[in-house]
């Protein structure tokens, strides 16, 4: 069995008594915990006021004297006012937070039989928020007829609290905390990505199952996945470390020995024996950032490390054991890698049960202007100096930022470095509009440079023969149509774009249509455009 903790506030009133043999003929829940037979108490955290330090070392004197394995930490928490909500919960929650819980290695019970009502509540909403990973402790006098100083009785308890509709309201506050935290504390106003994180904290919060991030690269695939990580920490549900590992990176005969370990002499090099990344996150979370990139070999050892905790070091004849929780990263579409033959179907199907996709920036541009003021503080932080854009600079950036012509093909990443260079340039902390000026041709010589050849381009959307027999005109027009479509929201918005011009010129236009027909004529639509 493991070692059982009980944290509890002194009873300022039922635990007192007078010393001498009399106060064992009263009730006390305190010291009466350490007497039933069946609740054997290895340690017992007991909460008190300053005032109250004598009584509490009295009530520790008498728990060691009937339990003399009982070790009694004494704990000082003094509020202002007993019966403030607000302020009982804050210091709670404190103290839930500084505590080195250990789920895996330690029981633990609340006991909610003494303190004021306002602690015992702010005590039930902790545990059922998993602040406390502990279960609720009850205790009872004796009945009527028994002795005195019997120990009562004792109960565990679990109730639904979803019946309650203001303590519902209070987890519903709680559960828009978490989606902020995931966020970053950005009020992000993109409702897709919104509903995708509110859809994430309740999968991080309730399973342990894998999870799968897709969407381009700079989306914030890794960022996402290491807030996931501090939340479940927060809330005690996951105790490890936070692994997190490149596969573009693992190449050859390194990677088995990166990811599993290996033992000493396996292989020419193998000095000393290696842990491997896997035992590293034992306990704790792994991220497989570009999970596609992994060769077959190791998907078979990864899936059964997911499936059964264990597998196999290189050159070693025993398993070794890593109980982990795997969040993946891809920006590969994984369902085609399977159809091609590159990706095992077995660990896609066991990855795909939750799979959120992350849109690019420029599928959220109404996202900009929050991220603007979160790596302005992001910027204050690492260098140390508070930068601002003044009015016409800031509507001057975000007009160009928001507008069809800002392609962001590195997403957040250039978000962050385009701010960054402005912050630095700035003059005295504040960005102006020549500032601006100034970035915003830089960003559009920089995008030119990185355009995709239209062989590249089409190469992603078409067979090799179709391009093969494409005039090298067809070649650059419709690269042009694939980019502007894959910058687009929607299909009238890249036929708007494509046809801005010729439309001045037409009554009415359905753009949207137009665009549709001449895909039409390379067997593409707008979703394989996309998708891809």
């Amino acid at each position: 069995m493991k070692p059982l903790t009980v944290i509890g506030f002194l009873g300022s009133t039922l635990d007192a008594s007078k010393f001498g043999p009399s106060r064992w003929s009263k009730w006390r829940p305190t010291v009466a915990l350490a007497m039933h037979e069946d609740l054997r108490i290895d340690r017992l955290i007991l909460i008190h006021g300053s005032q109250h330090r004598r009584l509490a070392e009295y009530v520790a004197e008498d728990v060691v004297s009937v339990s003399p394995e009982t070790r009694v930490d004494l704990r000082v928490l003094d509020f202002r006012d007993a019966w403030d909500f607000e302020e009982v919960y804050g210091k709670l929650l404190d103290f839930a937070r500084a505590e080195p819980f250990d789920p895996e290695a330690a029981d633990y019970l609340v006991h909610i039989t003494t303190g004021t009502h306002v602690a015992q509540i702010c005590l039930f909403l902790l545990t059922e928020a998993r602040y406390l990973p502990a279960r609720l402790l009850q205790t009872q006098p004796a009945r009527h007829g028994e002795d005195g100083g019997a120990p009562g009785r004792w109960t565990t308890i679990d109730l639904d609290l979803s019946r309650y509709d203001s303590i519902a309201t209070r987890f519903a506050v709680a559960a828009q905390e978490s989606t902020s935290f995931l966020k970053s504390g950005i009020e992000t106003r993109n409702p897709a990505f919104n509903r995708m994180i509110d859809e994430i904290e309740q999968v991080a919060s309730r399973s342990k199952a894998p999870i799968l991030l897709t969407g381009p690269t700079g989306a914030g695939k890794s960022q996402l996945a290491r807030r996931i990580y501090e939340l479940k920490r927060l809330k005690h549900q996951i105790a490890g470390p936070f692994v997190e590992v490149n596969c573009a990176t693992l190449k050859g005969d390194g990677a088995m020995s990166a990811l599993f370990g290996h033992r000493k002499g396996a292989f020419t090099g193998a000095v000393s024996d290696r842990p491997g990344l896997l035992r590293t996150a034992d306990k704790g979370m792994l991220f497989l950032d570009e999970i596609g990139e992994l060769g077959v070999d190791e998907q078979a050892m990864i899936l059964r490390a997911i499936e059964d905790k264990r597998f196999l070091p290189v050159g070693s004849d025993k398993e070794a054991a890593s109980d982990f929780q795997l969040i993946a990263g891809t920006n590969r579409n994984l369902g085609a890698a399977v159809a091609a033959g590159g990706f095992r179907d077995d660990l896609y199907a066991r990855l795909n049960l939750w799979t959120f996709q992350l849109p690019g920036l420029a599928e959220r541009r109404e996202d900009i202007e929050p991220n603007l003021n979160y790596e302005l503080d992001r910027f204050a932080e690492r260098e140390g100096d508070q930068v601002s854009f003044n009015k016409e600079a800031r509507q001057r950036y975000l007009a160009f930022a928001t507008g069809p012509e800002a392609r962001w093909p590195g997403n957040f990443r250039d978000l962050a470095a385009s701010v960054s260079r402005m912050a630095t340039l700035s003059h005295k902390g504040r960005i102006d509009a020549d500032c601006v000026d100034a970035e915003v041709r830089r960003l559009e010589r920089l995008w030119s440079g990185q355009r995709h050849q239209a062989g590249d381009v089409l190469a992603d959307v078409l067979a090799p023969e179709a391009l093969a027999e494409m005039d090298p005109f067809d070649r650059v027009q419709l690269a042009a149509v694939v980019d502007t479509c894959r910058s687009s929201r929607s299909l009238s918005e890249a036929g708007r774009r494509l046809f801005a011009a010729s439309r001045m010129r037409r009554t009415s236009a359905n753009d949207a249509d137009r665009l549709r027909k001449y895909l039409a004529r390379f067997e593409l639509d707008w979703s394989s455009l996309t998708e891809g």
